[in-house]
Protein backbone atom coordinates (compact mmCIF):
# COMPACT_ATOMS: atom_id res chain seq x y z
CA UNK A 1 0.00 0.00 0.00
CA UNK A 2 1.19 3.52 -0.80
CA UNK A 3 1.21 5.70 2.32
CA UNK A 4 1.80 9.42 2.83
CA UNK A 5 1.96 11.88 5.69
CA UNK A 6 -0.95 14.20 4.85
CA UNK A 7 -4.65 13.31 4.91
CA UNK A 8 -5.17 14.29 1.27
CA UNK A 9 -4.51 11.77 -1.53
CA UNK A 10 -4.53 13.06 -5.11
CA UNK A 11 -5.03 10.82 -8.14
CA UNK A 12 -4.81 12.01 -11.75
CA UNK A 13 -5.54 10.15 -14.96
CA UNK A 14 -8.16 9.25 -17.55
CA UNK A 15 -11.60 9.13 -15.92
CA UNK A 16 -14.64 7.33 -17.32
CA UNK A 17 -17.52 9.84 -17.61
CA UNK A 18 -20.30 9.16 -15.12
CA UNK A 19 -23.11 9.66 -17.61
CA UNK A 20 -23.67 8.30 -21.12
CA UNK A 21 -21.54 9.52 -24.00
CA UNK A 22 -18.28 11.36 -23.94
CA UNK A 23 -14.68 10.22 -24.19
CA UNK A 24 -12.18 9.52 -21.47
CA UNK A 25 -10.92 12.81 -20.08
CA UNK A 26 -7.95 13.51 -17.84
CA UNK A 27 -9.03 14.63 -14.43
CA UNK A 28 -8.01 15.02 -10.80
CA UNK A 29 -9.57 13.36 -7.76
CA UNK A 30 -8.77 14.52 -4.23
CA UNK A 31 -9.62 12.13 -1.39
CA UNK A 32 -9.53 12.87 2.33
CA UNK A 33 -8.15 9.69 3.89
CA UNK A 34 -9.43 10.67 7.33
CA UNK A 35 -13.02 10.50 6.11
CA UNK A 36 -12.51 8.22 3.09
CA UNK A 37 -14.52 10.64 0.95
CA UNK A 38 -13.84 12.53 -2.26
CA UNK A 39 -13.51 16.22 -1.44
CA UNK A 40 -12.83 17.66 -4.89
CA UNK A 41 -12.64 16.73 -8.56
CA UNK A 42 -11.42 18.85 -11.45
CA UNK A 43 -8.98 19.29 -14.29
CA UNK A 44 -5.63 17.51 -14.19
CA UNK A 45 -2.64 19.61 -13.13
CA UNK A 46 0.13 17.09 -13.73
CA UNK A 47 0.81 16.58 -10.02
CA UNK A 48 -0.44 14.20 -7.37
CA UNK A 49 0.32 11.08 -5.36
CA UNK A 50 -0.64 8.86 -8.30
CA UNK A 51 -0.34 10.37 -11.79
CA UNK A 52 -1.32 7.87 -14.45
CA UNK A 53 -0.50 7.83 -18.16
CA UNK A 54 -2.92 7.23 -21.03
CA UNK A 55 -2.58 3.44 -20.77
CA UNK A 56 -4.61 3.61 -17.55
CA UNK A 57 -8.36 3.94 -17.00
CA UNK A 58 -9.96 5.11 -13.75
CA UNK A 59 -13.36 3.67 -12.82
CA UNK A 60 -15.55 4.69 -9.90
CA UNK A 61 -14.61 1.56 -7.93
CA UNK A 62 -15.91 -1.95 -8.69
CA UNK A 63 -18.49 -3.23 -6.20
CA UNK A 64 -19.27 -6.94 -6.15
CA UNK A 65 -22.88 -7.39 -5.06
CA UNK A 66 -22.71 -11.19 -4.68
CA UNK A 67 -19.88 -12.77 -2.66
CA UNK A 68 -19.61 -15.80 -0.37
CA UNK A 69 -16.75 -15.00 2.00
CA UNK A 70 -17.71 -18.11 4.04
CA UNK A 71 -16.55 -16.71 7.40
CA UNK A 72 -19.23 -16.86 10.10
CA UNK A 73 -19.31 -16.88 13.90
CA UNK A 74 -19.32 -20.70 14.11
CA UNK A 75 -15.85 -20.85 12.59
CA UNK A 76 -16.79 -24.00 10.68
CA UNK A 77 -15.71 -22.78 7.24
CA UNK A 78 -12.89 -20.40 8.04
CA UNK A 79 -10.52 -22.65 6.05
CA UNK A 80 -12.30 -21.49 2.87
CA UNK A 81 -12.23 -17.72 3.05
CA UNK A 82 -12.17 -15.20 5.86
CA UNK A 83 -13.31 -11.62 5.43
CA UNK A 84 -9.62 -10.73 5.49
CA UNK A 85 -8.66 -13.07 2.63
CA UNK A 86 -11.79 -12.11 0.69
CA UNK A 87 -10.71 -8.49 1.05
CA UNK A 88 -7.24 -9.32 -0.23
CA UNK A 89 -8.71 -11.14 -3.24
CA UNK A 90 -11.08 -8.24 -3.85
CA UNK A 91 -8.27 -5.67 -3.87
CA UNK A 92 -6.28 -7.95 -6.17
CA UNK A 93 -9.21 -7.86 -8.60
CA UNK A 94 -9.90 -4.13 -8.36
CA UNK A 95 -12.96 -4.56 -6.12
CA UNK A 96 -13.46 -1.86 -3.46
CA UNK A 97 -16.55 -3.22 -1.67
CA UNK A 98 -18.44 -6.50 -1.45
CA UNK A 99 -21.88 -7.71 -0.38
CA UNK A 100 -21.69 -11.03 1.45
CA UNK A 101 -24.30 -13.79 1.33
CA UNK A 102 -25.86 -15.34 4.45
CA UNK A 103 -25.84 -19.09 3.77
CA UNK A 104 -23.48 -19.89 6.62
CA UNK A 105 -23.68 -22.69 9.19
CA UNK A 106 -24.57 -19.92 11.69
CA UNK A 107 -26.73 -17.72 9.48
CA UNK A 108 -27.49 -14.02 10.17
CA UNK A 109 -31.30 -14.17 10.48
CA UNK A 110 -32.02 -11.78 13.36
CA UNK A 111 -30.55 -8.66 14.98
CA UNK A 112 -28.17 -10.55 17.25
CA UNK A 113 -26.78 -13.01 14.69
CA UNK A 114 -26.46 -10.28 12.06
CA UNK A 115 -24.45 -8.02 14.39
CA UNK A 116 -22.35 -10.99 15.48
CA UNK A 117 -21.37 -11.73 11.90
CA UNK A 118 -20.88 -8.04 11.11
CA UNK A 119 -18.26 -7.83 13.88
CA UNK A 120 -16.10 -10.26 11.89
CA UNK A 121 -15.79 -7.90 8.92
CA UNK A 122 -13.77 -5.21 10.71
CA UNK A 123 -10.37 -6.39 9.50
CA UNK A 124 -11.15 -6.47 5.79
CA UNK A 125 -9.38 -4.17 3.34
CA UNK A 126 -12.71 -3.37 1.60
CA UNK A 127 -16.13 -2.18 2.69
CA UNK A 128 -18.59 -5.01 3.41
CA UNK A 129 -22.37 -5.13 3.52
CA UNK A 130 -24.08 -8.31 4.73
CA UNK A 131 -27.26 -9.89 3.48
CA UNK A 132 -29.56 -11.23 6.17
CA UNK A 133 -31.00 -14.66 5.56
CA UNK A 134 -34.63 -15.56 4.92
CA UNK A 135 -35.60 -19.04 6.06
CA UNK A 136 -38.65 -20.89 7.39
CA UNK A 137 -40.02 -18.90 10.30
CA UNK A 138 -37.76 -15.84 9.99
CA UNK A 139 -38.86 -12.20 9.92
CA UNK A 140 -37.36 -8.79 9.12
CA UNK A 141 -34.67 -7.30 11.34
CA UNK A 142 -35.28 -4.12 13.36
CA UNK A 143 -32.93 -2.14 11.08
CA UNK A 144 -32.74 -1.94 7.30
CA UNK A 145 -30.70 -4.61 5.51
CA UNK A 146 -31.02 -6.55 2.24
CA UNK A 147 -32.33 -10.13 2.43
CA UNK A 148 -31.50 -13.35 0.57
CA UNK A 149 -33.83 -16.28 -0.07
CA UNK A 150 -32.70 -19.73 -1.18
CA UNK A 151 -35.55 -21.52 -2.90
CA UNK A 152 -33.70 -24.85 -2.91
CA UNK A 153 -31.01 -26.62 -0.83
CA UNK A 154 -27.81 -24.70 -0.15
CA UNK A 155 -25.05 -24.59 2.47
CA UNK A 156 -26.61 -24.20 5.92
CA UNK A 157 -30.32 -24.37 6.71
CA UNK A 158 -31.68 -21.37 4.78
CA UNK A 159 -33.82 -22.99 2.13
CA UNK A 160 -37.42 -23.90 1.41
CA UNK A 161 -38.85 -27.24 0.34
CA UNK A 162 -42.30 -26.07 -0.75
CA UNK A 163 -44.18 -23.00 -1.93
CA UNK A 164 -46.57 -22.82 1.01
CA UNK A 165 -43.86 -22.21 3.61
CA UNK A 166 -42.02 -19.85 1.25
CA UNK A 167 -45.11 -17.72 0.72
CA UNK A 168 -46.00 -17.66 4.42
CA UNK A 169 -42.50 -16.45 5.26
CA UNK A 170 -42.19 -13.82 2.51
CA UNK A 171 -45.56 -12.31 3.43
CA UNK A 172 -43.74 -10.82 6.44
CA UNK A 173 -41.16 -8.97 4.27
CA UNK A 174 -43.41 -6.39 2.59
CA UNK A 175 -41.46 -3.45 1.21
CA UNK A 176 -38.09 -5.18 1.64
CA UNK A 177 -35.37 -5.82 -0.95
CA UNK A 178 -35.20 -9.62 -1.25
CA UNK A 179 -32.65 -11.37 -3.48
CA UNK A 180 -33.41 -14.90 -4.66
CA UNK A 181 -31.47 -17.94 -5.71
CA UNK A 182 -34.02 -18.90 -8.32
CA UNK A 183 -34.17 -22.67 -8.77
CA UNK A 184 -37.39 -24.57 -8.16
CA UNK A 185 -36.76 -27.27 -5.49
CA UNK A 186 -39.42 -29.64 -6.87
CA UNK A 187 -37.85 -29.65 -10.34
CA UNK A 188 -34.40 -30.14 -8.79
CA UNK A 189 -35.70 -33.12 -6.83
CA UNK A 190 -37.38 -34.63 -9.89
CA UNK A 191 -34.13 -34.44 -11.86
CA UNK A 192 -31.61 -35.31 -9.13
CA UNK A 193 -30.68 -38.63 -10.76
CA UNK A 194 -30.04 -37.20 -14.25
CA UNK A 195 -26.74 -38.03 -15.91
CA UNK A 196 -25.07 -34.59 -15.79
CA UNK A 197 -25.14 -31.53 -13.56
CA UNK A 198 -26.61 -29.54 -16.45
CA UNK A 199 -29.53 -31.97 -16.68
CA UNK A 200 -29.96 -32.22 -12.91
CA UNK A 201 -30.56 -28.45 -12.81
CA UNK A 202 -32.45 -27.81 -16.07
CA UNK A 203 -33.35 -24.32 -17.29
CA UNK A 204 -37.00 -24.97 -16.34
CA UNK A 205 -35.95 -24.92 -12.69
CA UNK A 206 -34.82 -21.29 -13.03
CA UNK A 207 -37.68 -20.19 -15.28
CA UNK A 208 -40.44 -21.59 -13.05
CA UNK A 209 -38.74 -20.19 -9.95
CA UNK A 210 -38.60 -16.73 -11.53
CA UNK A 211 -42.28 -16.95 -12.46
CA UNK A 212 -43.11 -17.68 -8.81
CA UNK A 213 -40.82 -14.93 -7.52
CA UNK A 214 -42.46 -12.36 -9.77
CA UNK A 215 -45.93 -13.40 -8.61
CA UNK A 216 -44.87 -13.17 -4.97
CA UNK A 217 -43.32 -9.77 -5.63
CA UNK A 218 -46.70 -8.55 -6.78
CA UNK A 219 -48.64 -10.40 -4.06
CA UNK A 220 -46.55 -9.30 -1.09
CA UNK A 221 -45.08 -5.97 -2.16
CA UNK A 222 -41.45 -7.07 -1.94
CA UNK A 223 -38.70 -5.78 -4.23
CA UNK A 224 -37.35 -8.98 -5.84
CA UNK A 225 -33.83 -9.33 -7.17
CA UNK A 226 -32.87 -12.38 -9.26
CA UNK A 227 -29.32 -13.52 -8.53
CA UNK A 228 -26.95 -15.03 -11.13
CA UNK A 229 -29.47 -15.07 -13.99
CA UNK A 230 -28.55 -17.83 -16.46
CA UNK A 231 -31.38 -18.21 -19.01
CA UNK A 232 -32.76 -16.15 -21.88
CA UNK A 233 -36.28 -17.22 -20.92
CA UNK A 234 -35.77 -15.94 -17.39
CA UNK A 235 -34.64 -12.56 -18.69
CA UNK A 236 -37.74 -12.34 -20.87
CA UNK A 237 -39.98 -12.95 -17.84
CA UNK A 238 -38.20 -10.21 -15.90
CA UNK A 239 -38.58 -7.70 -18.74
CA UNK A 240 -42.28 -8.52 -19.05
CA UNK A 241 -42.79 -8.02 -15.30
CA UNK A 242 -41.18 -4.58 -15.49
CA UNK A 243 -43.66 -3.62 -18.19
CA UNK A 244 -46.41 -4.49 -15.69
CA UNK A 245 -44.83 -2.10 -13.20
CA UNK A 246 -43.01 -4.54 -10.90
CA UNK A 247 -39.74 -3.25 -9.44
CA UNK A 248 -37.53 -6.25 -10.16
CA UNK A 249 -33.78 -6.26 -10.73
CA UNK A 250 -31.26 -8.89 -11.74
CA UNK A 251 -27.56 -9.62 -12.09
CA UNK A 252 -25.31 -11.85 -14.20
CA UNK A 253 -21.96 -13.47 -13.45
CA UNK A 254 -18.76 -13.38 -15.51
CA UNK A 255 -18.82 -17.18 -15.85
CA UNK A 256 -22.32 -17.21 -17.34
CA UNK A 257 -21.21 -14.54 -19.82
CA UNK A 258 -17.93 -16.20 -20.79
CA UNK A 259 -18.71 -19.92 -20.77
CA UNK A 260 -21.39 -22.09 -22.35
CA UNK A 261 -21.91 -25.83 -22.69
CA UNK A 262 -19.65 -25.89 -25.75
CA UNK A 263 -16.66 -23.71 -24.93
CA UNK A 264 -16.50 -24.84 -21.28
CA UNK A 265 -14.96 -28.08 -22.52
CA UNK A 266 -11.83 -26.15 -23.47
CA UNK A 267 -11.12 -25.31 -19.81
CA UNK A 268 -8.31 -27.39 -18.33
CA UNK A 269 -10.67 -29.13 -15.88
CA UNK A 270 -14.24 -28.62 -17.14
CA UNK A 271 -15.75 -30.18 -14.01
CA UNK A 272 -14.36 -27.29 -11.96
CA UNK A 273 -16.81 -24.98 -13.77
CA UNK A 274 -19.74 -26.76 -12.09
CA UNK A 275 -21.92 -24.12 -10.47
CA UNK A 276 -25.53 -23.42 -9.47
CA UNK A 277 -27.24 -22.50 -11.73
CA UNK A 278 -25.18 -24.39 -14.32
CA UNK A 279 -23.34 -23.01 -17.32
CA UNK A 280 -26.05 -22.82 -20.01
CA UNK A 281 -26.25 -22.92 -23.79
CA UNK A 282 -24.57 -20.58 -26.26
CA UNK A 283 -27.93 -18.94 -27.04
CA UNK A 284 -28.50 -18.27 -23.34
CA UNK A 285 -25.02 -16.81 -23.05
CA UNK A 286 -25.55 -14.46 -26.00
CA UNK A 287 -28.89 -13.30 -24.55
CA UNK A 288 -27.20 -12.54 -21.21
CA UNK A 289 -24.44 -10.54 -22.91
CA UNK A 290 -27.00 -8.47 -24.79
CA UNK A 291 -29.09 -8.07 -21.64
CA UNK A 292 -26.14 -6.62 -19.74
CA UNK A 293 -25.26 -4.38 -22.66
CA UNK A 294 -28.80 -2.98 -22.91
CA UNK A 295 -29.26 -2.52 -19.16
CA UNK A 296 -32.04 -5.11 -18.90
CA UNK A 297 -29.57 -6.87 -16.60
CA UNK A 298 -28.55 -4.14 -14.18
CA UNK A 299 -25.29 -5.35 -12.74
CA UNK A 300 -22.35 -7.73 -12.99
CA UNK A 301 -21.67 -9.77 -9.83
CA UNK A 302 -19.34 -12.73 -9.41
CA UNK A 303 -21.11 -15.15 -7.03
CA UNK A 304 -17.57 -15.70 -5.69
CA UNK A 305 -17.64 -19.14 -4.05
CA UNK A 306 -14.18 -19.94 -2.64
CA UNK A 307 -14.38 -23.74 -2.58
CA UNK A 308 -11.00 -25.44 -2.41
CA UNK A 309 -9.53 -27.63 -5.13
CA UNK A 310 -10.17 -30.67 -2.95
CA UNK A 311 -13.85 -29.71 -2.76
CA UNK A 312 -14.01 -29.12 -6.50
CA UNK A 313 -12.57 -32.60 -7.03
CA UNK A 314 -15.49 -33.91 -4.94
CA UNK A 315 -18.02 -32.17 -7.20
CA UNK A 316 -18.89 -29.14 -5.05
CA UNK A 317 -20.56 -26.37 -7.07
CA UNK A 318 -19.24 -22.82 -7.27
CA UNK A 319 -16.39 -20.82 -8.79
CA UNK A 320 -14.02 -18.21 -7.38
CA UNK A 321 -13.74 -14.83 -9.12
CA UNK A 322 -12.89 -11.85 -6.93
CA UNK A 323 -9.26 -11.88 -8.10
CA UNK A 324 -10.17 -11.59 -11.79
CA UNK A 325 -13.08 -9.12 -11.78
CA UNK A 326 -11.08 -6.17 -13.12
CA UNK A 327 -9.26 -8.14 -15.81
CA UNK A 328 -12.56 -9.63 -17.01
CA UNK A 329 -13.80 -6.14 -17.87
CA UNK A 330 -11.33 -6.09 -20.75
CA UNK A 331 -13.11 -9.12 -22.20
CA UNK A 332 -16.33 -7.10 -22.11
CA UNK A 333 -14.54 -4.32 -23.99
CA UNK A 334 -13.53 -6.88 -26.63
CA UNK A 335 -17.21 -7.89 -26.86
CA UNK A 336 -18.09 -4.32 -27.81
CA UNK A 337 -19.13 -2.89 -24.42
CA UNK A 338 -18.31 0.74 -23.81
CA UNK A 339 -16.72 1.96 -20.61
CA UNK A 340 -19.82 3.86 -19.51
CA UNK A 341 -21.91 0.67 -19.65
CA UNK A 342 -19.25 -1.22 -17.71
CA UNK A 343 -19.03 1.49 -15.06
CA UNK A 344 -22.82 1.55 -14.75
CA UNK A 345 -23.04 -2.22 -14.24
CA UNK A 346 -20.01 -2.63 -11.97
CA UNK A 347 -19.86 0.63 -10.02
CA UNK A 348 -22.92 2.89 -10.25
CA UNK A 349 -25.77 0.38 -9.95
CA UNK A 350 -24.23 -1.68 -7.12
CA UNK A 351 -23.08 1.62 -5.60
CA UNK A 352 -26.67 2.84 -5.32
CA UNK A 353 -27.58 -0.49 -3.75
CA UNK A 354 -24.77 -0.24 -1.21
CA UNK A 355 -25.69 3.35 -0.38
CA UNK A 356 -29.19 2.32 0.72
CA UNK A 357 -27.74 0.45 3.69
CA UNK A 358 -24.34 2.00 4.45
CA UNK A 359 -23.88 5.60 5.62
CA UNK A 360 -22.12 6.96 2.52
CA UNK A 361 -22.66 7.19 -1.23
CA UNK A 362 -20.81 4.91 -3.63
CA UNK A 363 -20.28 4.38 -7.34
CA UNK A 364 -19.51 7.84 -8.71
CA UNK A 365 -16.40 10.03 -8.84
CA UNK A 366 -17.94 13.12 -7.25
CA UNK A 367 -17.38 15.13 -4.08
CA UNK A 368 -19.13 13.53 -1.11
CA UNK A 369 -18.90 10.01 -2.54
CA UNK A 370 -16.63 7.35 -1.06
CA UNK A 371 -13.08 7.78 -2.37
CA UNK A 372 -12.67 4.28 -3.75
CA UNK A 373 -11.46 3.80 -7.32
CA UNK A 374 -10.42 0.98 -9.66
CA UNK A 375 -7.48 1.69 -11.96
CA UNK A 376 -7.16 -0.54 -15.02
CA UNK A 377 -4.18 -0.77 -17.38
CA UNK A 378 -4.10 -1.82 -21.02
CA UNK A 379 -1.49 -4.51 -20.58
CA UNK A 380 -1.71 -8.18 -21.55
CA UNK A 381 -2.39 -10.37 -18.51
CA UNK A 382 -2.60 -14.15 -18.21
CA UNK A 383 -4.46 -15.55 -15.20
CA UNK A 384 -2.35 -18.01 -13.20
CA UNK A 385 -2.88 -19.74 -9.88
CA UNK A 386 0.23 -18.08 -8.47
CA UNK A 387 -1.51 -14.70 -8.71
CA UNK A 388 -4.70 -15.71 -6.87
CA UNK A 389 -5.12 -14.21 -3.40
CA UNK A 390 -8.35 -16.03 -2.56
CA UNK A 391 -7.80 -18.91 -0.18
CA UNK A 392 -9.47 -21.17 -2.75
CA UNK A 393 -6.25 -21.03 -4.78
CA UNK A 394 -7.65 -21.41 -8.30
CA UNK A 395 -9.62 -19.53 -10.97
CA UNK A 396 -12.15 -20.42 -13.70
CA UNK A 397 -10.07 -18.19 -15.98
CA UNK A 398 -6.75 -19.97 -15.47
CA UNK A 399 -4.74 -19.74 -18.68
CA UNK A 400 -6.94 -17.02 -20.16
CA UNK A 401 -5.06 -13.97 -21.43
CA UNK A 402 -6.96 -10.72 -21.06
CA UNK A 403 -5.80 -7.55 -22.86
CA UNK A 404 -5.69 -5.62 -19.58
CA UNK A 405 -5.51 -5.93 -15.83
CA UNK A 406 -5.87 -4.05 -12.56
CA UNK A 407 -3.11 -1.52 -11.95
CA UNK A 408 -4.21 -0.03 -8.61
CA UNK A 409 -7.13 -0.46 -6.24
CA UNK A 410 -7.90 2.61 -4.14
CA UNK A 411 -10.07 2.04 -1.08
CA UNK A 412 -11.13 5.20 0.76
CA UNK A 413 -7.95 6.93 -0.37
CA UNK A 414 -5.63 4.02 0.48
CA UNK A 415 -3.70 3.08 -2.66
CA UNK A 416 -2.92 -0.60 -3.28
CA UNK A 417 -0.70 -1.18 -6.36
CA UNK A 418 -1.42 -4.48 -8.13
CA UNK A 419 1.16 -4.55 -10.90
CA UNK A 420 4.24 -6.70 -10.37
Amino acid sequence: MITKSSNLVIVEGNLVPADGGGELARGRVEIDVSTGLIVETGEARGTGDLVLDDEHIILAGIIDQHVHAREDPSGEEIYKESFQTAGEAAVNGGVVAIVDMPNNPEAPVDDESYRKKKSLTAGSLVDILLYAGVGPGTGPLSFEVPYKTYMGPSIGHLFFRNEEVLRETLSRYQGQFVAFHAEDPVILEDNKDAETHFLRRPPEAEVEAIELILRMGEDYGIRPHICHLSTAAGLELICDARKRGLRVTTEVTPHHLYYDQDNAQAFSTPSYLQCNPPIRTRLDRIALIEGLRSGDIECLATDHAPHTLEEKDRGISGVTQLDTFGAFLFWLLEEGFDLQTIQRACCEVPGRFLGRYLPHRYGRVEPGFVGSLTVLKKESFTVRRSGIKSRSGWSPFEGVTFPGRVSHTIVRGNIYPQLD
